[in-house]
C-alpha cells in the first residue's frame, strides 16, 4: 500500500497519486465500497449496461470489422517493460510540461464529441475533473456544449481546442476566436475525419445524434453559424433536427482539405492566439509527419482515431515508432489510440511520445457515473501510473525511454480475431 504518513509525500513535487489505492482499500472500514471496477473490460461492460443502445454504439463502434482497433492492442502487447530494482523512487515525479503548462502527468483527456449522449451534462463534468487533476483537456468541435461553458467548467485548467475545419472560413475563424478568447491555448486540427468511417452498428441503426437534434450546442451558440441558420430560415428551437444536421454537415462534411490550406489555417490561429501552438492530429505516415514539420507545426498527434476511421490500418503504436525515428527531435510528438492503462502510457512514452491522450476510458466513466465516474477512472489511471513508476524503478518521466522496453517482431496473427478491449 502507500503509507499516508510516508515522510516523502511532503517532499514530492507532485501529488502521491498512489494514495488512491489505499483510499479504496480502506473504504470497507467506513461502510463504503469503491465506486466500480476500472479494469478496462469490466469498465466497458458496465458502461454498456448504463448507456442507451445509441450511446453504446457510438462510443464502441469502430471502422469496418474493427481490425485497426485490434491492431492497436496487438502493438502494445509486443512491447514489454523491463523494471529496474533498488532504485530510490520515493521522490518520483510524474509531472511534465506541455506547451508551457506544467501538468500532473503526461496524460490528457482526448477530444471526444457529443458527450451528452453519455451524460446529460455533456462535456462539463469532464472539463471539471480535468482542472481538478491538472491534466490537459481537449474540447472537440463536435462537442455538445458551448465553448464558453466548457471553459468556465475548466477554470484555470490547461485546455486545448480540437478543430474539425468547416468549408466556411468565416465560421472557422469564429470557432478559433471563441476558443482563444475563452482560454484554449493550443489548436489541434484533426485530419482523418472529414466524414465518419463506415461503422456498421451506427449505420444499421441510423445512429447519428446530430440528425436527431441532439448534441449541436457548440455550433448553435456560434454567432457566425447562427447567421447561417437564419439565412436558411432554420430555427433550432422549432426544428432541432435540421439545425443539428446543418451544423454537423459543416463539421463532418465529406469534403477533404489538403496541405495547401494549412498555411492559411496556421497563420489564422497564430494571428488570433498571439502565436500559440498549432498541431495536427491523425498523422500515421512518416511522409505526413515530415510535411507537418516542414510547415512549422508545433506538434503532431500520432493517431488512427482509435480504429474508428480506416479499417485494416497500421497500428498507431507502430506508426509512432516509425515517426519518432524520422522526426522525433524536430517536433512535439503526442500519442493517441488504444490506451487502456498506465503500462500503455509508459510504452508510448518509451517509444518516443512526449504525451499521451486517453479517450474511451473516461467516456466509460462518464457513462457510468458522470463526474464521479470520470474522476474515479482518471484518478485510478494516475495512481496506476504513479505505482508503475514506483515499482518499475522510474524516478521521472524522462527515464521512461526506449531502453526500458523489450520489443518483439510484428508477428501479428493473420487470422481474423476480435479484441474486446
Amino acid at each position: 500500500m502507500s503509507d499516508a504518513n510516508n515522510p516523502n509525500i511532503e517532499k514530492r513535487t507532485n501529488p502521491q497519486w498512489s494514495l488512491y489505492q489505499r483510499e479504496n482499500f480502506w473504504k470497507p472500514n467506513t461502510g463504503e465500497v469503491p465506486l466500480f471496477n476500472t479494469e478496462p473490460g469490466k469498465l466497458e461492460e458496465l458502461a454498456k449496461e448504463k448507456l442507451t443502445q445509441g450511446g453504446w454504439y457510438y462510443a464502441s463502434s469502430n471502422a469496418g470489422q474493427s481490425y485497426t482497433h485490434l491492431a492497436n492492442r496487438q502493438a502494445f502487447f509486443r512491447h514489454r517493460i523491463i523494471p529496474r530494482q533498488l532504485v530510490d523512487t520515493n521522490l518520483r515525479d510524474t509531472s511534465i510540461t506541455i506547451f508551457g503548462h506544467k501538468v500532473s502527468a503526461p496524460i490528457g483527456f482526448a477530444p471526444i464529441g457529443i458527450n451528452k449522449i453519455y451524460h446529460p451534462l455533456g462535456e462539463l463534468p469532464v472539463a471539471t475533473v480535468a482542472k481538478e487533476l491538472n491534466l490537459p483537456y481537449c474540447l472537440s468541435t463536435a462537442g455538445s456544449t458551448a465553448i464558453e461553458d466548457v471553459a468556465a467548467a475548466n477554470g484555470e485548467g490547461p485546455r486545448f481546442y480540437q478543430l474539425y475545419m468547416p468549408h466556411d472560413d468565416e465560421l472557422t475563424i469564429s470557432l478559433l476566436t471563441r476558443a482563444h478568447t475563452t482560454g484554449f491555448t493550443a489548436c489541434i486540427l484533426t485530419t482523418d475525419t472529414w466524414q465518419l468511417g463506415w461503422r456498421h452498428d451506427d449505420i444499421a441503426t441510423g445512429n447519428y445524434a446530430f440528425y436527431r437534434g441532439v448534441g449541436a450546442d457548440l455550433g448553435l451558440t456560434d454567432p457566425v453559424f447562427k447567421k447561417r441558420l437564419a439565412a436558411k430560415g432554420i430555427d433550432p428551437a422549432t426544428d432541432p433536427q435540421r439545425a443539428g444536421a446543418e451544423w454537423i454537415d459543416n463539421v463532418w462534411h465529406g469534403r477533404a482539405w489538403s496541405w495547401e490550406k494549412m498555411p492559411w489555417l496556421i497563420e489564422m490561429w497564430k494571428r488570433i492566439s498571439g502565436g500559440k501552438p498549432f498541431c495536427l492530429k491523425g498523422i500515421q505516415s512518416v511522409q505526413d509527419a515530415e510535411k507537418a514539420v516542414e510547415l512549422g507545426c508545433d506538434g503532431i498527434v500520432v493517431s488512427n482515431h482509435a480504429g474508428r476511421q480506416v479499417d485494416g490500418a497500421i497500428a498507431s503504436l507502430d506508426a509512432l515508432e516509425n515517426i519518432v525515428a524520422a522526426v522525433g527531435d524536430k517536433t512535439y510528438i503526442m500519442y493517441d489510440s488504444g490506451v487502456r492503462g498506465a503500462a500503455d502510457v509508459a510504452k508510448a512514452l518509451a517509444i518516443g511520445a512526449k504525451f499521451v491522450w486517453v479517450g474511451r476510458l473516461w467516456v466509460w466513466g462518464l457513462s457510468i457515473m458522470g463526474e464521479a465516474g470520470v474522476r474515479h477512472v482518471m484518478k485510478s489511471l494516475l495512481a496506476d501510473f504513479d505505482i508503475l513508476m514506483n515499482v518499475g524503478g522510474f524516478q521521472n518521466v524522462g527515464q521512461i525511454d526506449r531502453s526500458i522496453l523489450e520489443s518483439y517482431p510484428k508477428a501479428y496473427s493473420l487470422i481474423a480475431e476480435k479484441s474486446k478491449l
